[in-house]
């Protein structure tokens, strides 16, 4: 049964219908848009399988062009990125595309790939990488720019660049820090070690991990975190994302400033007035997007 058939037949189980709603001529990436109750839930996948989706300029280009859509769709609340190969999310950089490529050609293609990730990251959507097996490299480097990381129980992660002579070219050393602290960082890249689901939730690096044994038991648990932001306001989520975002890069006061910008953005929203409506009434608020 192809990766695309055992998918569906997953949808049916579970109730739910995906329809793809977008592809790029390479097919290296897709994007599904899921229907019914998952509505407003949209699916990211990577599928280079004779290459482990290792990230060519291929690929990086048809990333692209599928998160410049995404960014300006409104009834995208929530974003999944997974990969349709079995047992690997993205095992890094194409290392022999990379190898014959000439000096000048590899600064080019790491400015894309950063410029791919960092658009990625400024998604307005909330985003959740699924890591079902490895993600290594550039691939766990891809994940740090999504908001939430789910491991399923054959994820092998880690930063390797250092065993190769380099080091994480595609903001590892510097999202990674900014998630488990510079001292557990500088320790896994000096030493290029390879950790396991349970490492990964332990140190902080992952969100959650998913039970079971099932070759997309991380692509499961992402979709139950998608559906768990749906029925919130999507403005008001978007804001909440805004201001975390800088919590980080500001001092305090400059940080409370930016979440009462964001806050007055939800203010004038027809969403802020169902949600008080809907309280008032005991009832379910049905949120719009305005």
């Amino acid at each position: 049964m192809s990766v695309t058939m055992a998918m569906r037949a997953s949808a049916q189980r579970t109730g739910r219908i995906s329809v793809r709603a977008l592809s790029t001529s390479t097919q290296e990436v897709s994007v599904e848009r899921h229907t019914g109750n998952d509505l407003g839930i949209l699916t990211l996948s990577l599928n280079r399988p004779h290459a482990k989706n290792a990230l060519s300029r291929s690929l990086v280009h048809s990333m692209r062009g599928a998160l410049s859509s995404i960014r300006s769709d409104s009834t995208v609340r929530a974003l999944v990125l997974r990969s349709s190969v079995p047992r690997v999310f993205c095992a890094g950089a194409d290392l022999k595309e990379r190898a014959l490529m000439t000096p000048s050609e590899v600064e080019q293609f790491l400015y894309d790939m950063k410029l791919m990730f960092r658009e990625l990251e400024a998604l307005p959507q909330p985003t959740i990488a699924a890591l079902d097996g490895a993600a290594l490299g550039g691939g766990l480097e891809l994940s740090l720019c999504c908001d939430l990381r789910v491991a399923g129980q054959s994820a092998l992660l880690g930063l390797p660049e250092t065993s190769l002579a380099i080091i994480p070219g595609a903001g590892g050393t510097q999202r990674l820090a900014r998630l488990v602290g510079p001292s557990r960082t500088k320790a896994l890249v000096f030493t290029a070690r390879k950790f396991g689901a349970a490492e990964a939730l332990r140190m902080g690096v992952v969100t959650d991990m998913a039970e079971g044994a099932a070759e997309d038991a991380a692509y499961e648990r992402a979709m139950e975190w998608a559906r768990e932001i749906l029925p919130n306001g999507p403005v008001a989520v978007r804001m909440a994302k805004r201001a975390i975002d800088h919590a980080g890069s500001v001092d305090l006061a400059t940080g409370l400033d930016i979440e009462q910008l964001c806050y007055a953005q939800v203010i004038p929203t027809q969403d802020r007035l169902e949600g008080l409506h809907a309280f008032k009434e005991k009832r379910k608020p049905n949120y719009t997007g305005h």
